[in-house]
Order: C-alpha cells, then sequence, then structure tokens
C-alpha cells in the first residue's frame, strides 16, 4: 500500500516504524512544524519526524491544512490510504477524501468514549477499569468514524500514563498494521457506526488541573497522580515550594485535608477529604526523583524552611 502518515508524538512513532517493517510504501509523513522546546527553547523535531529522517522519508510540515494550496504534495503522492495517529491538526473534508481509500485513525480509546485529545489520562482519572484502542475510518467529526477495528485492555491498578501510553502504543501499531494489510489483499472490512450513547470528551489535559486539592477524595487524588504521570505532573505547594507527585497510594488513616500525618521510611501521609494518600515519589523544581525515605527528607527539610 502507499501511505501518507500524519502524526507528531510518540504514540505516532511506533505506527510509522509498524507500518515500514511490515513492507508498505510510506511516500509522505505530515507533522507538525518544529516547536522551541527546553531550557534553551530551540526548536524540536517531533518524534515522527525523527523518526521519518531516519527512513530517509519525505516529511511535509504544514502549520494547517486550511489552505487548499497545502492540499497539493499530499495529491501529489498518489497515496492509497492516510494513516492518522495524534497528529494534532484539523483535516478538512478536502483532505480525508485525497487517499483513494480515506483516512485511518488510531485512536487510543474505545471509541465512543473518551473522543478528544487526551483519552489515555482521562480513562486513568476516571478510574475506568479498561480501555483499548480503535481503527477508525475518519470523517470530518471529532472522532465520530465508523470503527473499522478495536481491541481493549485492563487498566492496571496504579498505572500510570506513561505506562498505559506505551502498552497502547504497542497495540496500535499492531492494530493499524492489520487494517491495511486487509486492505492490501482486497479483503472486504465492514464499518461499524459508534453508538449513539456512551460518548465522552477526552479534553486536552492543562496544568492548571494537576495542582492537588487535598478536599478530593483520596482515591480520586490517587488516579490524577497517575492520569497526569509523565505529563504535567501532579503537584502541590508547601511553604511556598512546588513539589511534584509521581506516585502515590491510598492508605487507611483520617484527618483534616492538607494534614501530613506521617512521615516515615515509606514516604509521606497526607489526609484527604475521604482517607489520605501516603506519597511515595516526590520532586522538588530541578531536582531528583525521591522515594521512601528520602521524599520524607525532603518534605521534613522544606516544613523547617531549610533549602
Amino acid at each position: 500500500m502507499r501511505i501518507i502518515f500524519a502524526g507528531t508524538p510518540a504514540f505516532s512513532a511506533t505506527a510509522l516504524e509498524a507500518l515500514i517493517a511490515a513492507g508498505h510504501e510510506i511516500v509522505l509523513v505530515l507533522t507538525q512544524p518544529d516547536r522551541p522546546a527546553g531550557r534553551g527553547m530551540k526548536l524540536q523535531a517531533s518524534a515522527i519526524k525523527e523518526t521519518a529522517l531516519a527512513h530517509k522519508l519525505p516529511v511535509f510540515q504544514p502549520a494547517s491544512l486550511k489552505d487548499i494550496s497545502t492540499h497539493e504534495p499530499l495529491r501529489a503522492a498518489q497515496a492509497d490510504v492516510m494513516a492518522v495517529v495524534a497528529y494534532g491538526l484539523i483535516l478538512p473534508q478536502a483532505v480525508l477524501d485525497i487517499p483513494r481509500l480515506g483516512c485511518l485513525n488510531i485512536h487510543a480509546s474505545l471509541l465512543p468514549r473518551w473522543r478528544g485529545a487526551a483519552p489515555i489520562q482521562r480513562a486513568i482519572a476516571a478510574g475506568d477499569s479498561e480501555t483499548g484502542v480503535t481503527i477508525m475510518q475518519m470523517d470530518a467529526g471529532l472522532d465520530t468514524g465508523p470503527m473499522l477495528l478495536a481491541e481493549s485492555v485492563k487498566v492496571g491498578a496504579g498505572e500510570t500514563a506513561g505506562e498505559l501510553h506505551d502498552r497502547l502504543a504497542s497495540l496500535g501499531a499492531r492494530l493499524i498494521v492489520t487494517v491495511v494489510n486487509a486492505l492490501a489483499r482486497g479483503d472486504k472490512l465492514t464499518p461499524t457506526a459508534q453508538p449513539e450513547t456512551g460518548a465522552t470528551y477526552a479534553a486536552k489535559i492543562s496544568k492548571a488541573e494537576a495542582q492537588l486539592d487535598w478536599h478530593e477524595p483520596a482515591d480520586v487524588l490517587a488516579r490524577k497522580i497517575c492520569a497526569f504521570n509523565p505529563f504535567p505532573g501532579a503537584s502541590f505547594s508547601l511553604n511556598n515550594a512546588p513539589l511534584k507527585v509521581w506516585r502515590a497510594e491510598v492508605v487507611a488513616s483520617q484527618g483534616k485535608p492538607g494534614q501530613i500525618l506521617a512521615t516515615d521510611a515509606h514516604g509521606i501521609t497526607v489526609a484527604a477529604h475521604d482517607g489520605a494518600l501516603r506519597l511515595t515519589e516526590l520532586q522538588k523544581p530541578g531536582g531528583r526523583h525521591l522515594t521512601g525515605a528520602n521524599a520524607a527528607r525532603l518534605f521534613e527539610n522544606l516544613i523547617r524552611n531549610k533549602p
């Protein structure tokens, strides 16, 4: 198959590598423009661009696809299909119509649940016991197109968004290869319309919502800590010092929300609205991730206003 591949982050790169390994011809790679990143705010290429260049594939980086002039490279590619994975730009109907067999999307949820930008984080934060990947024939809506293939996975207890991301990236890569291989053989795939009930929206994660509010139940806070690891990282302030919380567990203790109940070799126990959290992995700005007794020591020093 002649494939246009559209994606940006590392989640997409896993699928691109899989399609290349399966022997399909990637005739064009679409990814977002290089963005400033890091302390020096130097322009940084996306994970997909780095993967494409490593395989000597042609790369196209339009800021938008609204202008019809940006469609010419896509038409010139004469693609059978476009595979879209976390690209981050809206595809107008005129673009969806360019590939001979249309555009396929890898979406990291069991549609119609968690349509939108952050399905992995939202599934964990909501306490979903399972999620998965859906291969969808794209239409002009937001993740509303008919489904071609889906597979579910269990969400592990205490599993972080980063850990689930990697599992779903591998699953999505396998499923998109299955679908594209079927199309290459000429198999007839029967799209299934998404159910009209059960749709939810996975809004983009903001740094503001990663601030821990001890007036929330302990289990809700624990899920948020998992959902926001590695980005943007759940956090709270102690004596005006911001602290990232990377790991925590619910414990059977009670106290006033925000009250420090214990600091010991296991970490720091803080009371929530209902129950308490033991913070087992912390980080101060510019510091290392600290666990157990080391995290407790950092906490105690901050309480005493020591550097």
